[in-house]
């Protein structure tokens, strides 16, 4: 097993970025030592993770010295509009222009004052649980190189995992930002629906699955981008989050659910990743009992319809939402496989979408004996390279999809928050995450809890491992 990171005694050292924007504050270290020591990190190891899409010559910083991430470093995923570089989605079907300025939510994030340095990478359109392409190299696991990072914020978690910056922006429409989180051992928020400002792309979604958040190292990052970004626009639908600055405080009744919603056997240590975390949790004297999923097997087939139905638009509107290169001839099998399952069930659209509507309700009622769920994010561990390589057959790709995300579309069709959490490393020295889910809204549940898991057990640090074991 060969592991990458670029921790260093430089400016960034081991610090997260609440951290490091106490030390920008206290004039310990200014902006640009970040921006020039994350750098230096990412030409040290992108060669080998191939996590980035694209940079600027010069990082862009923000212009508000008193916002509370005033000078981190941090990248921005590549389906969002970021002004002066180009949005390609992953994908090799077109050629994108540079942006002439910043997305909605592009606006949202550089408010919290980060530094943006450059894109990250993803899977074409985002629709595959692995950050692999059909023409080029895959983004890798920074704590196994010939393992998945997942996806499809593949490229952020990469990037944070191995040090290059304390935090990245990702998004969440069927768990990207919570699975590669699990993967490579990060804290991965999906926050509710309406929560932060939602980008372009889902404007003509009829059910918008996509929340758009970060992948951190440590919990207090993930709880200190919330709040500031809350600085820029609270949704006032919502009640606020504010400043989480530690565990909870109340006893809480905590469901555990094992059985995943798509019938997938769980890995034995993944189960006992979820259960070790109970433990836990009962320990600090919060009520744990089982719980059940609130929808039917029928929900697995009801999300590969509408995924496929994501997938027909964005590729039946691209030469006028993208660039007039578009070319489907040069799409991705697996995005046109999506395309025309979608195509080929057509007439059950209407009822398949009535069903995906009533989940919100079925989950609001789940929450009315569970304050929290506790249960995987993924039914396995993170797999090899090529696993989920898009090049798959399409029915085989899917059936494996299946039993590989199994946990986290529930929360994206609902509308509702959750989180993935490191718990633990397996036998092979692999991450594996652990979910906690909340009702609509209730984001500061999920961070006192979260904060709770991590003073009991801290989360692994790849740039702990034995030198060896790391190259």
């Amino acid at each position: 097993m060969i592991r990458v990171h670029a921790f260093a005694d430089d400016a960034l050292g081991d610090d997260d970025a609440v951290g490091l924007a106490a030390r920008i504050t206290a004039r310990e270290v200014h902006a640009a030592e970040l921006a020039a020591a994350a750098t230096a990190r990412a030409d040290r190891v992108d060669g080998r993770l191939r996590a980035i899409a694209t940079t600027y010559d010069r990082p862009r910083y923000g212009t508000d010295g008193s916002a509370a991430l005033a000078g981190v470093p941090a990248y921005i995923k590549d389906n969002v509009e970021l002004a002066g570089l180009p949005t390609q989605n992953g994908s090799s079907a077109y050629t994108a222009r540079s942006a002439t300025k910043d997305g909605t939510f592009t606006r949202q994030f550089l408010a919290t004052g980060v530094t943006a340095l450059g894109k990250s990478r993803l899977p074409e359109f985002g629709l595959n649980a692995s950050t692999e392409f059909v023409d080029a190299e895959p983004c890798r696991n920074p704590w196994h190189l010939e393992r998945s990072v997942g996806a499809s914020s593949g490229g952020a978690a990469a990037l944070v995992a191995a040090g290059v910056v304390p935090l990245a922006h990702a998004n969440d429409g069927g768990g990207s930002i919570r699975i590669p989180a699990a993967c490579a051992g990060l804290v991965g928020l999906k926050p509710s629906r309406g929560r932060l400002i939602d980008s372009e792309a889902t404007r003509f979604m009829p059910i918008n699955l996509v929340g758009e958040g970060v992948v951190t190292r440590t919990v207090r990052d993930t709880a200190a981008f919330l709040a500031a970004a809350e600085q820029h626009r609270r949704n006032p639908r919502l009640a606020p989050i504010g400043q989480v600055l530690g565990p909870a405080q109340r006893r809480l009744r905590v469901g555990v659910l094992l059985d995943s919603p798509t019938g997938a056997a769980l890995d034995d240590q993944v189960r006992d990743a979820v259960e070790r975390t109970a433990t836990v949790l009962e320990q600090a004297g919060h009520f744990v009992e089982s719980a059940c999923a609130p929808v039917t097997s029928g929900f697995v087939g009801d999300f590969v319809r509408y995924y496929g139905l994501l997938a027909d638009l964005a590729t039946s509107t691209a030469k006028l939402a993208l660039d007039r290169s578009w070319s489907t001839a040069r799409a991705e099998a697996f995005t046109l496989g999506l395309r025309d399952h979608h195509r080929r069930s057509l007439h059950r659209m209407p009822a398949t979408l009535f069903r995906l509507r009533g989940v919100q309700h079925a989950y609001s009622a789940w929450f009315g004996t569970h304050d929290i769920v506790l249960s995987p994010v993924l039914a396995q561990l993170p797999p090899s390279l090529g696993y989920l390589s898009p090049s798959v057959p399409f029915d085989e790709l899917i059936e494996r999809l299946i039993n590989y995300v199994s946990f986290t579309p529930l929360h994206n069709v609902a509308g509702a928050p959750a989180i993935s959490l490191p718990a633990g490393l397996s036998a092979e020295g692999l991450p594996i995450g652990v979910q906690l889910s909340a009702a609509h809204g209730d984001e500061r549940t999920l961070l006192e809890l979260a904060y709770t898991l991590e003073l009991a057990r801290p989360f692994p640090r790849i740039q702990d491992l034995p030198p060896s074991a790391t190259a």
